[in-house]
């Protein structure tokens, strides 16, 4: 079993993912390489709730172009995990 803190990275703070807490709902970029199982464990482990759905995507990093020199880069892809808890479990690290 990996480490909880070398799976979770960050969590994702927006609009959006504030209007799914009230559902028990959190998401969070994780490791590339991090399965569903992995995060499930993680997130039960670093928090101590119980997670009973977790759906993974991944995102591609956009294209970006320096306006002045003209020169090509992008930014970084990342994996996203949408954990659900149980009825009753939250995270109060989101919450204030």
């Amino acid at each position: 079993m990996r480490d909880a803190m070398s799976v979770l990275i960050r969590p994702v703070v927006s609009e959006k993912t504030y209007g799914l807490m009230d559902n028990h709902t959190y998401v969070f970029i994780v490791d590339p390489r991090a399965t569903k199982i992995d995060v499930r464990n993680a997130v039960e482990q670093a928090f101590n709730v119980k997670v009973t759905n977790v759906n993974t995507l991944n995102r591609k990093g956009k294209t970006t172009r320096n306006r002045r020199t003209g020169v090509v880069g992008s930014r970084p892809s990342t994996k996203r995990a949408i954990v659900t808890l149980r009825e009753g479990d939250s995270i109060n690290l989101f919450e204030s």
